[in-house]
């Protein structure tokens, strides 16, 4: 997989020793000797390492370090996820196998085959070039497979308790809004705007199925010889059952056009690949989803302006619990600029959202 790794830092060592040793145990087939291990450095909740051993490539996940709330780290929860979808979804990584032995590296971990292909970052990787029906093809490839898996019956993958069922929205819209009030730092906006507006329109569920929840290009990995094809979705943490337009909702905002580079913070350093020639527009992607699910697209502001304020809710407690000392990592100590951008963001939307309306009624 051509993503980047870096020394592991020193704050999110682990015993390699014990791992291998576990890995042995669990009849994980793993060559003589002991792993080469490196680390993943994007992202900001769980960690990712790239465990090397002379003729097979293995990765752990595990919560960062220091962290307190089990429940926002469940790697239980991330491993039978991607368990039970890989016979009726696929697109996901072997699973290997899962500790909850405190005794092995302190917390608990899962261990997955590492799926071979091409990762989406900022810009095309060298060599790769994509002229506008090919970028336009990987689009469509990649909304296809978001439909494929709001597609999936939840009963028949074993996941039906994976959610609370109808009143995601709503759950969504108090919690999130309850979580940004306890994780505001300073310098920031209380965001109350916002979150009233989210309150007065919020829509009933459109439906109930499986969603990941952080569905962006840099999530998925395309076939090292057809990067039109894509071959895994990684990062499951947040997958749940709820509202399809929501998991929609957050691609969008991850989806950058020319000229949001001035305007979007954080989000253009991750999505920027889709500023390049050829890749469709927000408003492409919002028909072509709509076109291929069947659903109606009307309220999508509103799932846009709930997404940014997620984002804004965990780039807040990020900041918080780099504050408190219960996290480390580079870079969390900006993690409130990239609030107050979302905060822009969202109000813009809601705006213009409200704008029209105004001019349609």
């Amino acid at each position: 997989m051509s993503d980047p790794t870096v020394e592991v830092r020193g704050e999110d060592a682990f015993d390699v020793a014990a791992v291998d040793a576990w890995l042995r145990t669990q009849g994980a087939d793993v060559p003589d000797g002991a792993p080469q291990v490196r680390q993943f450095p994007g992202g900001a909740s769980n960690l990712t390492y790239l465990l090397s051993y002379p003729s097979r490539d293995l990765i752990l996940r595990r919560p960062p370090t220091g962290a307190k709330a089990k429940s926002a780290h469940d790697m239980g929860r991330e491993y039978t996820i991607q368990s039970r979808l890989a016979p009726v979804f696929g697109l996901v990584p072997d699973m290997v196998a899962f500790c909850d032995d405190p005794d092995v590296i302190g917390s608990d971990f899962y261990v997955m085959q590492r799926l071979d292909g091409t990762i989406l970052r900022r810009d095309l990787p060298g060599g790769l070039t994509l002229d506008a029906q090919a970028a336009r093809t990987l689009c469509e490839n990649f909304l296809d497979v978001l439909v494929r898996l709001h597609a999936v019956d939840p009963a028949e993958a074993g996941l039906e308790s994976l959610g609370r069922g109808e009143g995601y929205v709503a759950r969504q819209v108090g919690g999130w809004s309850d979580r940004y009030r306890k994780a505001r730092t300073d310098n920031v906006g209380d965001y109350e705007r916002v979150m009233g507006w989210l309150d007065e329109r919020q829509p009933a569920d459109v439906a109930t199925c499986v969603i990941h929840n952080d569905f962006r290009l840099d999530n998925v990995v395309l076939a090292p010889e057809d990067p039109l094809r894509i071959v895994g979705v990684l990062d499951w943490e947040m997958a749940t059952l709820g509202d399809p337009l929501a998991d929609l909702g957050y691609t969008l905002i991850y989806w950058v056009e020319p000229g949001d580079a001035k305007t979007r913070g954080s989000i253009e350093e991750v999505g920027a690949v889709t500023a390049h020639p050829g890749f469709l527009s927000r408003k492409e992607v919002a028909a072509a989803y709509a076109a291929a699910s069947g659903r109606d697209l009307a309220q999508i502001d509103f799932y846009q302006v709930l997404a940014l304020t997620k984002l804004a809710v965990i780039s807040e407690g990020i900041l918080k619990r780099f504050q408190l000392g219960h996290t480390a990592g580079a870079g969390f100590e900006k993690m409130n600029r990239a609030a107050v951008a979302l905060a822009q963001r969202a109000l813009s939307i809601a705006d213009a959202s409200d704008d029209r309306r105004l001019h349609v009624a």
